[in-house]
């Protein structure tokens, strides 16, 4: 049904008439075989590259618009899309296609000792509403890692996206169809009322699950208003500590990865902690400076070289996903760790060094989703870490954690096989 139209609707019942649409067509999901499912994905990502020019002229018409409405250069980043990485998004949802499917799979089984047989068997969420901003590629990601873990979904990108999201649903849904999946199975909320987000907030046992993707505002939003459980993405402020036993030239080249690969990731490092030991850093600063980022640091980083300014107590919270970044100077491990549990949004953080004993205890004592040794932060996306795709790096402690992929979109029923046994 297509009912993105002017009429009004009341935003509470347009979500139950989604939600009923969506659990219906899940049900039918559930049902179809892994060859079926990946089928579907197949013809959803050939159809998305047969509507690529449709796709980037809405593209085009969002970005023009953002650029009207101030949009910073690093959303513009999100925001925009070209051949490649419209050819990328398609891809991913082969790869998605191509991946065990995780349904029915046997997480472990037991035999009690009056001959029961328990087992554990992932299953399908349900209905996922996922709330984001800016990045039209998570409607496909979204919708493809959903689809293949069985669950239906419900999307609600955000204004500054909507032709591109509404031109990627649109091929994605002509995709899935052809191949006999329902297209209620994938949904785009057909509003940017955001009363409309507030009403799927609240749809408790009609959505399953609401996954946030975006700014603090957005996911402090979802946290403190939503009557359904939430697997939220927080912000990036991911740390690089190059230690003093790091090799100068892979600290140099993975710092500026990090950071100016692409600044407006999620990954993107927002905080270089230089060893006070380590004589490469002025090598490892001017190189970032080169390469047109601004940095900000303490008193001892100021030192190191003099175009670098004053890091204010903010520019340690902050996640710039812009060519800017903070700089300290610490007195070994100790003191690193310190600050990243202080400052970090326990996203990813990485460390440079050679000394493996100091590589292991910061794998261990750093408390964050994604915990790096002698590699860019940048890695921590659920593609480059072998799931496809992913719905977000979840930053919480239970459920999901870090890339959240097929397995993450799948909960668990006991199967309990029995003779005829009775509890006594």
């Amino acid at each position: 049904m297509n009912i993105q139209s002017s009429v009004a609707v009341d935003p509470a019942e347009l979500v139950a008439r989604l939600g009923a649409e969506g659990r219906a067509a899940q049900r039918q999901l559930a049902r179809s075989s892994d060859a079926q499912k990946a089928a579907a994905l197949r013809a959803a990502a050939q159809a998305i590259r047969t509507a690529e020019a449709e796709v980037l002229t809405a593209n085009a018409k969002d970005l023009a618009e953002g650029e009207a409405n101030g949009l910073s250069v690093a959303m513009l980043d999100r925001l925009r899309l070209d051949p490649a990485r419209l050819a990328a998004i398609a891809d991913a949802v082969d790869q998605i296609a191509a991946l065990p499917d995780r349904v029915g799979e046997t997480i472990d089984t037991t035999v009690r000792p009056n001959g029961l047989v328990l087992s554990r068997v992932r299953v399908p969420i349900g209905l996922i509403g996922i709330i984001y901003e800016s990045r039209p590629n998570v409607t496909v990601d979204a919708a493809a890692l959903c689809l293949r873990s069985g669950n239906a979904t419900l999307l609600r990108g955000g204004s500054e996206a909507v032709h591109s999201n509404r031109a990627l649903h649109a091929a994605f849904v002509a995709g899935i169809e052809s191949a006999g999946t329902p297209a209620a199975a994938v949904q785009l909320m057909p509003t940017q009322d955001r009363e409309a987000v507030g009403a799927m907030l609240a749809a408790a046992g009609t959505i399953d699950m609401i996954v946030p993707r975006g700014g603090k505002s957005l996911v402090a939003r979802v946290q403190n208003d939503a009557r359904v459980p939430v697997l939220a993405h927080l912000d990036g402020i991911c740390h690089t500590y190059i230690h003093s036993a790091a090799d100068p030239e892979m600290a140099r080249a993975v710092a500026l990865n990090a950071k100016m690969r692409r600044t407006g990731i999620c990954g993107a490092m927002e905080t270089l902690l230089l060893d006070a030991r380590f004589a490469g850093a002025p090598t490892v600063l001017a190189a970032l400076i080169e390469a047109g980022c601004e940095l900000r640091g303490d008193a001892r980083a100021q030192a190191l070289d003099p175009r670098i300014g004053p890091a204010s107590d903010e520019d340690w919270d902050t996640e710039y996903l812009d060519a800017v970044l903070s700089v300290a100077v610490v007195d070994g491990l100790d003191e690193a760790l310190a600050h990243i549990a202080h400052h970090s949004s326990n996203h990813t953080d990485a460390i440079v060094t050679q000394d493996e004993a100091v590589a292991e205890r910061f794998l261990a004592e750093v408390d964050s989703a994604i915990v790096m040794v002698n590699a860019s932060s940048q890695f921590a996306d659920g593609g480059e870490l072998g799931l496809g795709a992913e719905i977000g790096i979840a930053t919480g402690r239970l459920h999901a954690r870090g890339p959240v992929a097929l397995e993450g979109l799948t909960t668990y029923k006991w199967l309990v096989r029995g003779t005829g046994q009775l509890r006594p």
